[in-house]
């Protein structure tokens, strides 16, 4: 009886050291020949695809990391989009072209979206618990296929710090959704919300709505697809590569 209770608990603390090493940053899975990741969101993500746009940024780092490695990345952002909108478009934007890494990073218009009527009701948005379910339905589809899922949460509406920005509350709950649901489907979660807000709370000095990381309160500019840029590769493993400045013109 004792050897099986000694067993055991050398089974638990070996579970729970690797818990904890995982949650204090180890090393993601490398990246592997062949890999094909896709980015599925909103308007964010389809302006990524633009020269200084974060998949553009991310596809130089990756190939200056895994030189002849043979890894593509597809856009697969629509503007608009909210969750419902990927599920209706997952099979032929995503499961079709058979990934093997999918980020998702959406939520802004599911919050965003939400108006106010005359009758004092909102609509446009994504109820919550919809938005929850239908993340664990993208999220199930996905691994299903057998590609990796990793999750990001949505990043800001406006970029003044200390919740002064109108929709700051409900992101921040819905965020926290994206949060529980990427820890109860076993999915990576890079944490978008948490880090524009922190970063911002340095950076905004003058408590700017937009300017920082953004062009507009939600779109990102130049410094914007960087960071999120930044952000993603860790996921990857991949350091982030700048790319070279553009030629002079004669």
């Amino acid at each position: 009886m004792r050897i099986r209770t000694v067993a055991v608990t050398a089974a638990v603390a070996v579970m729970l050291s690797l818990a904890a090493s995982w949650s204090q940053g180890a090393a993601p899975p490398p990246l592997k020949q062949g890999d094909l990741v896709i980015f599925l969101g909103d308007s964010i993500t389809a302006g990524a695809l633009r020269p200084d746009g974060y998949i553009t940024l991310i596809k130089g780092s990756i190939d200056a990391a895994c030189k002849g490695m043979g890894i593509e990345t597809i856009g697969a952002g629509v503007s608009g989009n909210k969750v419902p909108n990927l599920q209706a478009r997952l099979e032929k934007d995503v499961l079709a072209k058979k990934p093997t890494i999918v980020f998702i990073y959406i939520g802004i218009n599911d919050v965003w979206h939400w108006k106010k009527q005359p009758d004092g009701t909102s609509k446009g948005g994504t109820p919550i618990d919809q938005f929850e379910a239908g993340l664990r339905e993208i999220i199930g589809k996905i691994k299903a296929a057998g590609a990796r899922v990793i999750l990001c949460t949505p990043s800001v509406i406006g970029e003044k710090v200390d919740g002064a920005n109108e929709r700051d509350k409900m992101l921040d709950e819905y965020s926290g959704i994206s949060r529980k649901v990427a820890r109860e489907t076993g999915s990576e979660l890079v944490d978008l919300r948490q880090a524009f807000v922190a970063y911002l709370k340095v950076n905004n000095k003058d408590n700017k709505d937009r300017g920082v990381l953004t062009g507009d309160s939600v779109h990102l500019n130049a410094a914007g697809n960087r960071f999120v840029a930044e952000e993603m590769l860790k996921a990857l493993g991949v350091p982030f590569t700048a790319p070279p400045p553009p030629a002079e013109k004669k």
